[in-house]
C-alpha cells in the first residue's frame, strides 16, 4: 500500500510562486503516471498536470506555461512548481499515482 502526503501549500499574493511536493511512502517506480489535480470551492476536481516515468509531461490549458510538474523516482516524490499564480488558482491540490492512490490535499490560496 502506498500513502501519499502533499506539502508546500499556503497563502501567496497574485504573481507569486509555490512549490508543492507529494511524497510517497513506497516506491513510485512502478507507476507510469503521476499527476496533480485541484478542487476549488463549489467546483469539481480538475486534472491539471501529469508526468510519466519517462518524463513526458502534459498540462491543462489553464496552467500551461506557468506550472511545471516533475518527479524524482529516487526520492519517491512528485513536485509541482507553480509560478505567476492567480486568484483563480486557489484550490485544494491533490497528487495521485495511477488511478488508485491519492493524497489528502494541500490548500493553496492566492490573494489579489
Amino acid at each position: 500500500q502506498v500513502q501519499l502526503v502533499e506539502s508546500g501549500g499556503g497563502l501567496v499574493q497574485a504573481g507569486g510562486s509555490l512549490r508543492l511536493s507529494c511524497a510517497a511512502s513506497g516506491s513510485i517506480f512502478r507507476f507510469n503516471s503521476a499527476g496533480w489535480h485541484r478542487q476549488a470551492p463549489g467546483k469539481q476536481r480538475e486534472w491539471i498536470a501529469h508526468v510519466t516515468i519517462g518524463g513526458f509531461t502534459n498540462y491543462a490549458d489553464s496552467v500551461k506555461g506557468r506550472f511545471t510538474i516533475s518527479r524524482d523516482n529516487a526520492k519517491n516524490t512528485v513536485y509541482l512548481q507553480m509560478n505567476s499564480l492567480k486568484p483563480e488558482d486557489t484550490a485544494v491540490y491533490y497528487c495521485n499515482f495511477g488511478p488508485d492512490y491519492w493524497g489528502r490535499g494541500t490548500q493553496v490560496t492566492v490573494s489579489s
